[in-house]
């Protein structure tokens, strides 16, 4: 049987979007599940839109999500490498390899020269537009330019471009994993431009090339690339080449259906990070952005152990996959709750240290058993380790607020000094020692018996000086004994 050869060959332009994310991840358990090989190639022909830096950053994110490769391009040491036995891996060091091949379809009369220039093109394009007629090249070169001409040019250094010359009237199918069979009409397939006039490859060309020479099996990429393919399968025909097996994922949409993009919100991978979204969390909700582990499963939250088993391309939708970013916070809320109180400390603590309370907090307060008391209550409320810190100045600065917010419904003044007086008492009879979650909320309870509202809202607005925050036990527990009876006593000052 034929190895699994999978690659992801990313454009060094900016960062790793989402949906690059997921194309990597789906190769990667692809190649795992069936043993394979995965591979980091780089598609960089184009020029223009080359950003320093990016390839560094696509390297990084892949590390970053634990997407391990086997051949291809690396970074060591802050140095670019490459590893493998088919490199090279960045394209703008095999512009030798196109040329040649390029070469081989005029010789096999698939390709030619075209002299046109970009005012002539851009002339025939509008025309073809103005009578309603798509914007194809007219094949002027092919038609209308001897091969004595051609000479004459390639030894004047005439800039030219070379076209695929596409074959009329005929029928290209081909079978895609995701999509079934697939079938284009050639006169509706342009002759497409396979070498630029710098030199350069387009990305049909030099994609097919590097594929066939590289060997791979199967080519997963986004839906955006399936009207391209039936140019790539007329050029395997066209060299005598085995045609990969082809697998387009879903486009990635915006919840109002528009294809996901930086217009309605971030959707580079780095940004998420930056947010506070657990990798394992991205990768479990990137993994869903158009698969399911099949009917009748309704696990949601999956190993990477337990992906690499389960994916299937049988089970990747036809349909856009809808960017829901309130399932994403709910799956990252799931992570935050596996991490052990350690774990949570160490990933909080950068996003904690940005927070304006906790700059001002005492040392008392940035010891390590008070904060992850602190984590430990705030775990339950995350979506995201960013939201650390946020609504809960309390647990970090002394409080201000005023004397109305302990009120509760209709009760008097006297009242609600008397019910934090209450507290107050209760609260003294639990030793340093015993201090608990689970004491601080038996005692209270018990001393609030059916009046349950009367103690602990004043209590809470005492203890933080909100409406809204963890239960009054817990912001007690974290707080120790001194300070939640120094709050109480300032409340009953109030």
């Amino acid at each position: 049987m034929e190895k699994i050869r999978v690659r992801f060959a990313p454009s060094p332009t900016g960062f790793l979007h989402i949906g690059g994310l997921r194309t990597a991840l789906y190769d990667y358990l692809f190649a795992r599940k069936h043993e394979g090989d995965f591979l980091l190639r780089i598609e960089d022909t184009d020029q223009k839109r080359f950003v320093p830096n990016a390839l560094e950053k696509f390297i990084e994110s892949l590390h970053w999500a634990g997407l391990d490769y086997s051949e291809g391009v690396y970074l060591e040491n802050g140095k670019v490498i490459q590893k493998g036995e088919y490199g090279p891996y960045i394209q703008s060091e095999r512009l030798e390899i196109y040329r040649k091949y390029a070469e081989e379809l005029i010789e096999m009369g698939h390709a030619y020269y075209c002299f046109c220039e970009p005012v002539r093109l851009e002339k025939m394009k509008e025309e073809k537009m103005k009578n309603k007629q798509a914007a194809m090249y007219d094949k002027y070169c092919l038609k209308n330019v001897s091969p004595e001409d051609v000479n004459n040019n390639l030894k004047n250094n005439i800039q030219f471009t070379i076209r695929m010359k596409v074959t009329a009237n005929e029928t290209v199918k081909f079978q895609d994993l995701v999509r079934g069979e697939i079938s284009f009409e050639t006169n509706n397939i342009d002759d497409q431009i396979l070498i630029k006039s710098d030199g350069f490859p387009t990305y049909h060309f030099a994609s097919v090339v590097d594929d066939h020479l590289m060997k791979i099996s199967h080519v997963i990429r986004g839906d955006e690339w399936l009207p391209s393919t039936p140019k790539h399968v007329l050029l395997y025909r066209y060299f005598g080449w085995k045609i990969p097996q082809f697998a387009h994922l879903p486009l990635l949409l915006n919840p109002d259906k528009s294809k996901l993009s930086k217009r309605q919100g971030d959707v580079a991978v780095e940004d998420y990070i930056a947010k506070g979204y657990l990798k394992e969390a991205i990768i479990n909700f990137v993994v869903m952005l158009g698969w399911n582990p099949g009917k009748g499963e309704t696990q949601e939250i999956f190993s990477m152990k337990e992906l690499i088993e389960k994916f299937d391309f049988h089970n990747v939708h036809k349909a856009g996959a809808v960017f829901d970013i309130q399932k994403l916070d709910w799956i990252n809320a799931q992570y935050i709750k596996k991490l052990s109180i350690d774990e949570l400390c160490e990933k909080a603590l950068p996003f904690l240290e940005k927070e304006e309370c906790y700059q001002k907090a005492s040392k008392e307060k940035k010891i390590d058993e008070y904060l992850k008391k602190f984590l430990e209550v705030e775990r339950e409320r995350l979506n995201k380790l960013s939201e650390i810190g946020k609504e809960v100045d309390f647990f970090f600065c002394d409080i201000e607020y005023d004397g109305v917010l302990l009120k509760w419904k209709v009760m008097t003044s006297e009242e609600i000094k008397k019910s934090l007086e209450k507290c107050a008492e209760s609260l003294e009879k639990i030793s340093s020692s015993q201090w608990t979650k689970e004491n601080l909320e038996r005692e209270l309870l018990e001393c609030a018996g059916e009046k349950r509202g009367e103690l602990l809202w004043p209590l809470r607005v005492a203890l933080t000086g909100k409406q809204k925050s963890p239960s009054p036990f817990e912001v007690a527990w974290v707080l120790g004994k001194e300070e939640s009876l120094k709050r109480i006593q300032k409340a009953i000052e109030k």
